[in-house]
């Protein structure tokens, strides 16, 4: 089973930045239940070997292209974000005192943190995209002007998978015109 989450983890995220027009040094946000990932109801059976494995792929894609990863805590951590410290201080984003666990944080969020180099919390950031593994409501963590994406994988494993991406607010009504590469 890991293998097929491992794959279907890579097309996710392979599909999303091939559409998102991310820039070296934007931010993906992630979150993920292990939980729903095996088929069980979120918060109750956190799987650090299948988080893991997802943290790996998206990790590896992310650092090829020149993107930060930031994992989204769990609702007991309030949602917190885990993501290097570097990102952190360069967006002026506060650091907070806490260290993500399977129960208290997520799995996920506790492979990003062990496997950072420098890994910081902090309260929120604004995204430019993002996956949602699981219904973890990532939707917080996105710049204001949040677009779907479409991937051909629907499922990592048994959880719900939703990708987003983000865009400048458009602004000046029915004259303006628009820069058509930001859309």
């Amino acid at each position: 089973m890991m293998d097929e989450i491992r794959t279907q983890t890579r097309a996710v995220v392979d599909a999303l930045l091939e559409v998102a027009h991310l820039k070296e040094g934007d931010i993906l946000v992630v979150g993920c239940s292990s939980s729903e990932v095996l088929g069980q109801k979120i918060g109750s059976f956190s799987s650090p070997e299948a988080a893991a494995v997802i943290f790996e792929e998206i990790y590896a894609a992310a650092r090829q292209h020149g993107l930060y990863l930031a994992a989204q805590c769990c609702e007991h951590l309030n949602r917190a974000i885990i993501l290097e410290q570097e990102a952190a201080l360069s967006r002026g984003l506060e650091p907070v005192n806490v260290v993500p666990q399977p129960k208290a944080g997520g799995s996920f969020a506790t492979a990003a943190y062990n496997a950072f180099e420098h890994p910081v919390a902090v309260e929120h950031v604004r995204a430019q995209a993002g996956i949602d593994i699981g219904d973890t409501l990532i939707g917080m963590h996105l710049q204001p002007v949040a677009v779907p994406v479409r991937t051909p994988v629907k499922q990592i494993g048994m959880a719900h998978v939703v990708c987003a991406r983000t865009r400048p607010k458009f602004i000046g009504g029915v004259r303006a015109h628009y820069d058509e590469t930001r859309l």
